[in-house]
């Protein structure tokens, strides 16, 4: 596999690989840690979603800064390195119980994420710019795609047995050491990347680093603080008198107008041969938000039905098997418990203090009572945060086939353009979500719960969909750029998945007050289908400038 392709990509593979597997399997648990009454911080389902989304939009959003300073200043060996340690050390303090040590953690994996994701991809893509590897491109984003998910599938598994075995804490800070050593074998492929790390330079015409702040980051935190503080209509459903659902969603969404500013600047002002491909790529970033936003409810809104709504007791061989790795969680019955809980499966708060804590387990809530075993009998369920690597696992078996497949096009000159590999993408996609529309027609509207096969076959589905988009995303940002603003343009692809993070987020939050949980897919679907019919629009003149560059 490796033979065809750069002698850096390996290496680049492992280092992706290891850092993927130190965030998944923080975000595998970051919502159940933050609702848990006992170890985590007792939050609701809505404001974990809130915290959550707001935490994976700015992982996203730094992306644009962190591109920009590789690009003129530091190069992509230094801003790797020290977004990579960054985030280690912010894995480590994450299972630290202390509200404020939390958010200061939160904030390195923030600023480090902007390091270190734009560029590791970024660099990937300065190796294939070269004659002999351009074609193989998407085939090696494809790969190191899979490298990502083959960590995001193995974590969940160290993240289950470490929390079960020694709390949260043991967790987090597996993550952190799964960081520390992308570092590592980052550093060991030094001497295959060359002039590759290399820093651009501040090229003619581009703005000077002084007027990106006055003019760029010192207006988003103004912006940002205006969204926070400004109010919208009080009603029942908006007691804070927020605008877009909390204050901190109204902050992200303000903070983001000066940054989206600055990228339509970047189309008026380039030059004439430019113009077209950066305003191709601006056009890619606007249409998938809405992916980004449905795909990302895997670490929130899928979660919590895999940790509620999901059948997840073990017997038999499973059972014991997963014992010993393990992966269980040992859940006692008690019938006179079940009534102190509400439907939506909150625990009761007064003043954010919790008022009422039991024991009793929330899984029997909502399981068949001819399934309920007897009175202060133990059952055994696979820990919930595994449902994480349903997806990771899907990748890594579906991404042989899918670059098999296009390569078996390429050979007969029949591979469709990476603009409609995404368009495709984002109609499978929205196919998936029908999966769990009836999923939820089968649990009752969750009054029972399902097998887990719903949620394979769901993540199954969008996997393809996320195969034909994302690390085509990833290709196409490097064939189009400007090769002065390429990490630049790259962040903007990150922008755009920062927004949709902060949309899922919002989206999650909305779970509760959904009394039928297929709306909520329904709604899902049909913000998919919207941006599937307008990329298929847009498709004839995106493949023009495509064609114009002389790339598929």
């Amino acid at each position: 596999m490796w033979k065809s392709h750069p002698k850096a990509l390996p290496y680049l593979f492992l280092s992706e690989m290891w850092e993927r597997f130190g965030y998944y399997l923080m975000i595998g648990i970051f919502t159940l840690y933050l609702k848990d009454v006992e170890a985590g911080f007792a939050m609701t389902e809505k404001e974990a979603s809130d915290l959550y989304g707001t935490f994976i939009a700015l992982v996203f959003l730094t992306p644009f800064i962190g591109g920009l300073v590789a690009d003129r200043y530091w190069g992509y060996k230094k801003s790797i390195v020290i977004g990579g340690l960054m985030m280690g050390a912010g894995y480590f303090m994450m299972g630290i119980h202390n509200i404020t040590v939390l958010y200061i953690a939160m904030t390195l994996v923030i600023v480090g994420n902007g390091f270190f994701k734009p560029n590791i991809s970024t660099l990937l893509g300065n190796f294939y710019n070269e004659d002999k590897f351009k074609e193989k491109k998407d085939e090696g984003y494809n790969i190191f795609y899979m490298g990502i998910n083959i960590g995001a599938f193995i974590c969940n598994f160290f993240g289950a047995a470490l929390k079960i075995l020694f709390g949260w804490q043991y967790a987090f800070m597996a993550a952190g050491v799964g960081m520390f050593i992308g570092v590592v074998v980052f550093i060991l492929g030094t001497k295959h990347y060359g002039n590759k790390t290399e820093k651009k330079g501040v090229q003619e015409g581009d703005m000077p680093f002084y007027k990106i702040v006055l003019f760029i980051l010192l207006p988003s935190a103004l912006f940002g603080i205006i969204g926070w503080f400004i109010n919208g209509v009080q009603s029942d459903a908006n007691p804070n008198c927020s605008i877009f659902g909390s204050d901190s969603t109204d902050a992200f969404i303000f903070a983001c107008i000066p940054v989206i500013f600055f990228y339509a600047s970047l189309y008026f002002k380039a030059k004439k041969e430019d113009k077209r491909p950066i305003g191709a790529l601006l056009t890619i970033f606007g249409v998938v938000i809405l992916f980004w936003a449905v795909f990302k409810l895997n670490g929130s809104a899928l979660n919590n039905w895999g940790d509620k709504y999901t059948d997840r007791e073990l017997t038999g061989v499973s059972q014991t098997i997963a014992s010993k790795l393990v992966l269980t969680d040992t859940l006692v019955y008690k019938k006179d418990s079940v009534a102190l809980y509400d439907e939506a499966f909150r625990i009761q708060k007064k003043e954010g203090k919790v008022i009422k804590v039991v024991d009793y387990p929330l899984y029997f809530r909502n399981v068949k009572k001819e399934k309920l075993p007897e009175e202060g009998s133990k059952i055994f369920t696979w820990s919930a945060n595994l449902s994480q690597s349903i997806n990771p696992g899907w990748v890594i078996l579906l991404t042989p086939l899918v670059v098999a497949f296009f390569t078996f096009l390429r050979g007969r000159k029949k591979e469709p353009s990476t603009p409609t590999k995404i368009a495709f993408g984002l109609l499978i996609s929205a196919l998936s979500v029908l999966v769990m529309v009836a999923a939820v027609n089968m649990g009752g509207n969750g009054s029972e719960k399902v097998s887990v096969w719903w949620l394979v076959a769901n993540y199954g589905v969008i996997t393809i969909g996320e195969l034909f988009l994302s690390p085509m995303g990833l290709s196409v940002v490097s064939k189009l750029s400007p090769t002065n603003i390429t990490s630049l343009m790259m962040g903007g692809w990150f922008l755009s998945t920062s927004i949709g993070n902060k949309l899922s987020g919002v989206l999650a939050s909305l779970w509760d007050t959904y009394d039928n949980k297929t709306d909520f897919f329904w709604i899902n679907f049909g913000l998919l289908m919207f941006a599937t019919l307008l990329m298929f629009v847009l498709l004839k003149q995106l493949n023009k400038v495509m064609k114009e560059k002389g790339i598929n």
